[in-house]
């Protein structure tokens, strides 16, 4: 397509639906870590916030954004900020709203805080960021202060923006909390109703013109019979506030019940043309759009990296203005880039075409800056930046690196086994003769304290100041040190604690053929928590073995058997920017050929537990009831690819965080895993209700405290969530294990808290024996 040939879109305007909060240094990471260790009192954390929203505020009107949100930064989640607004602190916490939470009760929620845990921590949708679960139970919502309207005040009384609210709509915040039982779900939504309008009718009374609602459980296979309180909800909230103009954002996929969402109350409908599998282009082909209303166009992947194909956006906008106007018509990227880096600027060391195929949050805006100032207004220099975007995209899709060259996946799976050679129960026989474990078996996750030593090591090592002998010797003395540690506290698998990795996805991108990294690429994953996740540009392949090294060198130190540890296929998928022009499955079976190779290395090398990881596997599930099998069925076959090659002897384990796996039972026993272990200390154990009515035949562990809090629980805390989960599972298939691995944890936390654990099995062990 020629300049020429671009759509000519008079009145057209852009918007954003978020921007990323960590900042372009992760000041906002750095900042809320000083604050928490004491560095930095609250009013210098204050400070400091308000520097980073006003500078992200004031970098996207410089980018040129027509609408530009506000109230979407957060001190740590944008679910927790909604749940302490409406006054949502649960009992524990001894903490009674009136007026605003102090942060240090909003922190307590996030994180824990002596004689309270905290809130269960879940992912957000199919992403890769998790949000703070609001509690209902016995909650009576109470209005504690306008977060939307503090935020449009600031925005407009420092920088003269006029902004644009963003808050999480009432449907959605109530389907995605916890503590209620599904049919009162229509009254508890009506009782946040007077909160809402009365958060709408300031906002109005303001001056506010848009206000952004998001609902991204509307892409979801939601009930049906839903829409009536929907329908009741949005007409109560227009009529709250007739002059404010309501934007009902989607996001994530496409709408199920199109015409009805699209006749809703509101004068506007943001869709997400992206992650829809075309379906709402079809609808809107179908049924057309109300001429009423606009149109927010999510034509920008909000959750990838890579830079659009200006040309088929183009396209696409052409398509819908047939159907609306250009005067009802607002580009804007599919969802939040809260999920991508914020910019490409500090990125050097990358291949210059993969650069010039990429696009971070700063880049996206420019995008749709683009996009708006060309087809909206005809500028020449807008013009020639799509022809000049559309060429460098089309240049690294007929690139080397996009051209794929691996062996044909089908007819190379035709001739692997897709299954372990000997079933589990003769399996479990055979491994417990070679173990000799004792009942109710104490092991960790994997990963142990990476300190502020261990950084200056890694760091050491990569800027050359090291040599590759040193650098090992250093790795060696962590090992040997927690090893000996472990046997000390009496744990009965060990591990050799990961010290040698950066993070669990980008230590094995680095070591594979197919990836690229980023040296700014942060995202936010939880809290403070921010990852980099490697870039999936090409076909991925085994290069050499990759941890055989160290955990055979851990194994030498011990009699105990020493696990073996790798990130599984699905997980390294899902926790990275993977490519987009060839289908994830094929990516994923890419990635357990090559992680196979390694397992079977780590098989000769006579390491007799390998963990293969799926932590992610859950993050992935669509969000569509009818795609949902298929996705479990080619992700069970990738881990079948990776693991069923081993001997009968040899134990593979895997971890899964995050709970939610009432529904994908079967398919977790399905990937015949000798050992899982699943989050549930921080949803308080609620996942254990799923094995009363779901029988799981395979060893597993659910874990016992929770390692996202520096909360360490007492022996008996401990001892009664072992007894709960043996009330529904067998005592000679249960494990003792912390929820996830303890990468940031200290070492006194995680020694601490281990030793109460191995006492609290040796506990259940001597309750079983007497039993008996």
């Amino acid at each position: 397509m020629s300049i020429i040939e671009w759509p000519e879109l008079s009145g057209l305007i852009s918007s954003n639906l978020g921007y990323p909060r960590i900042g372009e240094n992760r000041e906002w990471k750095k900042a809320l870590e000083r604050f928490w260790n004491g560095s930095i009192n609250e009013s210098e954390l204050q400070t400091e916030m308000k520097r980073l929203r006003l500078e992200h505020l004031s970098k996207q009107r410089d980018k040129g954004i027509d609408r530009i949100p506000v109230g979407d930064f957060s001190y740590y989640d944008h679910m927790l900020d909604t749940s302490v607004m409406f006054g949502l602190v649960p009992e524990r916490f001894n903490h009674r709203p009136a007026g605003p939470v102090p942060l240090s009760v909003y922190f307590g929620i996030a994180r824990g805080q002596k004689g309270a845990t905290a809130s269960e921590m879940t992912k957000w949708m199919n992403t890769n960021y998790h949000y703070i679960v609001p509690e209902l139970a016995n909650a009576v919502p109470v209005f504690t202060e306008n977060k939307p309207l503090q935020a449009y005040r600031e925005a407009k009384q420092e920088l003269g923006i006029d902004g644009k609210p963003v808050l999480i709509g009432p449907y959605s915040f109530v389907t995605l909390s916890k503590g209620y039982d599904r049919k009162d779900l229509a009254a508890i939504v009506r009782s946040f109703l007077p909160l809402y309008t009365r958060i709408l009718s300031e906002l109005a009374a303001e001056g506010v013109q848009w206000v952004q609602i998001d609902e991204p459980v509307l892409t979801t296979s939601f009930p049906a019979e839903d829409l009536d309180i929907i329908q009741e909800v949005y007409e109560a909230l227009t009529q709250a506030a007739p002059s404010l103009n309501i934007m009902l954002q989607t996001y994530f996929g496409s709408l199920d019940h199109y015409e009805r969402l699209s006749a809703l109350p509101v004068q506007g409908l943001g869709l997400d043309f992206v992650y829809d599998d075309g379906e709402n282009l079809q609808h809107i082909l179908q049924h057309g759009f109300p001429k009423e209303k606009t149109l927010g166009a999510g034509v920008i992947d909000g959750r990838n990296i890579w830079r659009s194909d200006l040309n088929a956006v183009a396209a696409l906008l052409g398509q819908l203005v047939e159907q609306t106007t250009a005067a009802q018509l607002i580009v804007q990227p599919s969802c939040s880039l809260l999920h991508v880096p914020v910019s490409l600027e500090a990125e050097h060391k990358l291949d210059r075409e993969l650069v010039q195929a990429l696009a971070f949050a700063d880049e996206k805006l420019e995008e749709i800056a683009v996009l708006t100032a060309a087809l909206g207004k005809h500028d020449p220099s807008a013009l020639t930046k799509l022809e000049q975007s559309a060429d460098a995209v089309a240049r690294f899709n007929n690139s080397a690196a996009r051209v794929q060259t691996a062996a044909d996946l089908a007819d190379l799976l035709a001739k692997e086994p897709l299954s372990r050679s000997v079933p589990f129960a003769e399996r479990r026989e055979i491994q417990q003769n070679k173990l000799k474990l004792p009942p109710l078996p104490t092991t960790t996750i994997g990963s142990f304290p990476q300190t502020a030593e261990i950084r200056k090591a890694r760091l050491h090592y990569r800027k050359g100041e090291w040599s590759a002998e040193q650098y090992r010797a250093f790795i060696q003395q962590q090992i040997k040190e927690w090893i000996d540690i472990q046997e000390d506290i009496g744990i009965d698998v060990l591990v050799h604690g990961e010290f040698e990795r950066t993070d669990m996805v980008e230590f094995f991108g680095e070591k594979l053929n197919g990836f690229a990294f980023t040296q700014n690429g942060w995202v936010q994953s939880y809290g403070s928590r921010c990852v980099k996740p490697p870039i999936i540009y090409g076909d991925v392949s085994f290069d050499q073995p990759m941890t055989v090294e160290e955990t055979a060198f851990a194994q030498s130190l011990t009699s105990k058997p020493v696990k073996g540890m790798l990130t599984g296929p699905v997980t390294i998928l899902n926790w990275s920017f993977e490519r987009n022009d060839i289908p994830r499955s094929q990516v994923a079976l890419q990635l357990a050929l090559a992680l196979r190779a390694e397992v079977e290395a780590l098989e000769q090398a006579g390491i007799g537990m390998i963990q293969v990881d799926e932590p992610a596997i859950r993050e992935g599930l669509p969000l569509k009831k009818e795609q949902q099998q298929a996705y479990l069925d080619w992700a069970v076959q990738a881990f079948l690819v990776t693991t069923a090659t081993v001997e009968p002897a040899t134990q593979i384990h895997t971890h899964m965080c995050y709970s939610e796996f009432q529904h994908m039972i079967q398919s977790i026993s399905d990937m015949d895993a000798d050992v899982i272990s699943i989050e549930t200390s921080r949803s308080h154990g609620e996942l254990i209700v799923s094995f009363e009515d779901q029988v799981y035949d395979k060893g597993i562990g659910l874990g016992v405290y929770d390692i996202h809090s520096p909360r360490i629980p007492d022996v008996s805390e401990m001892l009664s969530m072992i007894q709960r989960a043996l009330r529904v599972l067998p005592s000679d298939l249960f494990w003792v294990n912390p929820d996830c691995g303890l990468k940031t944890r200290t070492k006194e936390e995680s020694v601490a808290a281990l030793r109460l654990m191995v006492q609290a099995a040796q506990a259940a062990r001597a309750a079983l024996a007497v039993s008996n």
